[in-house]
């Protein structure tokens, strides 16, 4: 794959752990300047040789007036027009909230108006799904307590309790979804979790089968929302397990997921890369749309054409007036988070649904993975440093419940003796008085 010019350098909107990094082992080969906006100074993409700058700022977490101020001051240090790339919802709907004021500076998909937030909430895109007849999940999104326990009155488990708004959750409890078997545990779950002020929480369907049942789509769309770059692959494994990111994945063709996902961008007029997560149902034979992300997703390094093609570089070549040539997938080509599988593995050989044979077995084909890569290798050693306070946290963690379990084990071996006040004073040959005999206080 070549380029006809590489001029126009990227800034990148939250290197997001891998996300961001992956963009930039995507496009800095080729010769463009990348440049990182993210408030973790040792994130690993600031480590990689294809980081042309840095720029330290919380963008999701500061008002946003400030953030488009702070944005113009790091164009005019860049000095030309430069692309924008979001990794995540919160980034994505800042810049389809403020394009009016960005397209004087940046470079980006410009969206219809309110389809990122529409896109971004379970709800919106539930809604947008049953509009245009995509299979999905059957949700429900109470807005009290009172709400789920009607719901409960037919219900049928398990069942997902999942967040509105993924990142919402996220900093709230640290997972985006559970799985709920009981009508008690979705109680307590919801109770535990719920934001009453701010209801964030739906009840969707589950959809019965293992982790090799969730299929992804990767694609560029541009302007007509016509499909440059499209490419379809499942998940081998997540973490955490059965509910989270991929850890392991591999690019396979699926015609029906491509063929749902192009009708369905070009029913809302969709521009941009999204990713998309599908679940195929067993009992109907339908590949139902579990979530739509307005922006590149972190395994997008998982889908590559035959020329080296991937939604980065269509963005890129798309947006600089360059044709992008489309490119069938490199089939069987499988992809890993090195941190997160090795977590993954380890909880699924706990449960008993991973051998160690199978596990090696899995690894076969990777062709690339999310952090190691000899020609940049420093990024791998900012991302042990950034896992190791948490690692350390675990640690401890697991040592206090090791300790504890231990003196419970000690204490029923060496059980302590009742004290019998009567039956001690006998022994000394004291005589130990009766109700009757007991002092008065009065």
């Amino acid at each position: 794959m070549a380029l006809r010019h590489n001029s126009t350098p990227v800034l990148i909107l939250r290197s997001d752990s891998h996300g961001g990094l992956n963009i930039m082992k995507s496009l800095g080969p080729l010769g463009i300047d990348v440049y990182n906006l993210d408030p973790n100074r040792i994130a690993p993409a600031n480590f990689s040789r294809y980081c042309r700058g840095r720029f330290a700022w919380d963008i999701e977490h500061v008002p946003e007036r400030e953030s488009l101020a702070y944005l113009s001051d790091v164009q005019h240090k860049i000095g030309r027009p430069t692309i924008l790339v979001p990794t995540t919802d919160g980034t994505a709907r800042f810049v389809a909230r403020w394009r009016e004021a960005l397209r004087e500076l940046f470079v980006f998909p410009e969206q219809p108006l309110g389809l990122v937030d529409t896109l971004s909430s379970k709800r919106g895109m539930y809604g947008l799904a049953t509009q245009h007849g995509i299979p999905t999940p059957r949700g429900a999104f109470p807005q009290s307590r009172a709400d789920v326990e009607s719901w409960l009155t037919d219900a049928t488990f398990p069942v997902m309790l999942k967040a509105i708004d993924s990142q919402r959750l996220w900093e709230r409890a640290g997972k985006k979804m559970f799985i709920v078997r009981t009508p008690a545990e979705l109680l307590a779950t919801y109770d535990r979790v719920e934001d009453p002020a701010s209801p964030n929480l739906m009840i969707q369907e589950y959809i019965p089968g293992g982790d090799d049942t969730i299929w992804m789509f990767n694609g560029y769309f541009d302007a007509a929302s016509e499909c440059l770059a499209g490419f379809t692959g499942k998940k081998i494994r997540q973490c955490p397990i059965h509910t989270g990111c991929t850890s392991l994945g591999i690019c396979l063709p699926n015609d029906a997921v491509e063929a749902t996902t192009q009708r369905f961008m070009k029913a809302i007029g969709y521009r941009g890369i999204v990713d998309i997560g599908y679940r195929y149902d067993a009992r109907d034979g339908l590949y139902k749309v579990l979530d739509v992300n307005p922006r590149i997703g972190a395994t997008f390094r998982l889908f590559a054409g035959t020329n080296g093609i991937d939604v980065a570089r269509a963005l890129y070549m798309d947006l600089t007036g360059q044709p992008v040539e489309a490119s069938p997938a490199r089939a069987g080509r499988k992809w890993m988070v090195e941190d997160l599988d090795a977590l993954a593995s380890f909880r699924y050989y706990r449960e008993g649904s991973l051998t160690v044979r199978e596990w090696i077995a899995s690894l076969r084909g990777i062709k690339e993975t999310a952090f190691l890569s000899w020609r940049d290798p420093f990024p791998f050693f900012a991302m042990l440093v950034n896992r190791t306070p948490e690692l350390v946290s675990r640690v401890r963690r697991k040592a206090r419940l090791v300790i504890l379990r231990c003196l419970r084990f000690m204490r029923g071996l060496f059980p302590a003796k009742r004290f019998d006040a009567k039956k001690s004073a006998t022994q000394r040959g004291a005589h130990c008085p009766g109700p009757a005999e007991t002092p008065s206080m009065s």
